[in-house]
């Protein structure tokens, strides 16, 4: 059996880093604070991906990939030079399966709803490496707010956590702690090991690092994958079952798992540790979940065919 997980969602977790031994170029945005709640719809495109409308200096809408992976927001080659995006540095970027030099370039207008942002540096990538969208939302242009990701109605919102009604009706609150911007559950366990979360919505499926890999031989192999990553460069792995996932409550059925030495769980510091990048296929089995990077936690709306299983929790089934 042979799994062919599309190139798109290769690009998990985007991390930019500078060519030379210098400081890294800051990447975060220049955001005012908008009382206002915005709420776009989601357009759930091939491969089940999200993405959401943007403008640039006026024009629009583009359509960028929501991933919550990404450390920096990226923009397609194509868009950048329609755009005339024409102040560009170069930079290293890490993306899934490689390290590779790349042109940023600086976006001084850039709108998310309500919300005009100063992207400093963007990466400027091949559009085929990204599935044909115009770019990647990323953690530089989500950061003090709470994403709202309702697969019920199709939609996200992107606003302060109270003004998106604080945690009522989240069965399941998880802490969590930041690195690079991300934000990485660290008390959960898959099948009795412990492990690291990261929560990606730019992920199709998920993706185990070595160290999880040596502590999970005896997990039924169900076949091999390939993925393309946002450099186009092949990562390919086994791929294994997961029976149990838990995360505070949360009990997660039957999770496929591809493992392979990603440079991005060393950048995340997680190299020597159990850990995974949880992808969409996983996040669409709750109604909602909504990730506070202000207050630094993840919540799960839990569907209503999940089952008691326990005092201690309830499971989450396929």
């Amino acid at each position: 059996m042979t799994w062919h997980w599309p190139a798109v969602l290769a690009a998990v977790a985007t991390q930019l880093a500078p060519v030379t031994a210098a400081a890294p170029n800051t990447i975060a945005p220049e955001v005012a604070p908008v009382p206002e709640i915005d709420i776009i719809a989601l357009e759930m495109e091939r491969y089940r991906r999200m993405t959401v409308p943007v403008t640039i200096g006026g024009e629009g809408p583009f359509l960028f990939m929501l991933d919550t992976g990404a450390e920096a927001t990226v923009v397609s080659r194509d868009l950048a030079d329609r755009l005339a995006l024409n102040d560009r540095k170069p930079a290293i970027l890490i993306g899934m399966a490689s390290r590779r030099p790349v042109e940023t370039a600086a976006i001084s207008d850039f709108g998310l709803g309500s919300r005009t942002f100063y992207i400093r540096n963007a990466p400027v990538v091949e559009s085929a490496n990204i599935g044909g969208a115009d770019g990647i939302l990323g953690l530089d242009s989500l950061q003090d707010q709470r994403v709202l990701i309702d697969f019920v109605n199709g939609q996200i919102s992107v606003a302060d956590a109270e003004e998106l009604g604080g945690n009522r009706g989240y069965e399941i609150v998880v802490k969590a702690r930041q690195r690079l911007g991300q934000l990485i559950i660290t008390e959960a366990r898959l099948d009795g090991i412990r492990v690291s979360v990261v929560v990606d919505s730019g992920a199709q499926n998920s993706l185990g690092n070595p160290e999880l890999f040596r502590r999970f031989r005896r997990a039924r192999h169900v076949g091999e994958s390939e993925v393309t990553d946002i450099n186009g460069q092949v990562m390919s792995g086994m791929v294994k079952l997961g029976s149990e996932l838990n995360i505070g409550r949360a009990r997660l059925q039957n999770i496929p798992i591809m493992f392979a030495d990603s440079p991005t769980f060393a950048a995340l510091g997680l190299a020597d540790k159990p850990a995974i990048i949880l992808g969409i296929s996983e996040l669409k089995l709750f109604q909602r979940v909504a990730i506070d990077f202000k207050t630094r936690r993840v919540l799960f709306d839990l569907p209503p065919e999940s089952r008691l299983a326990g005092r201690d929790g309830v499971s989450v089934f396929r």
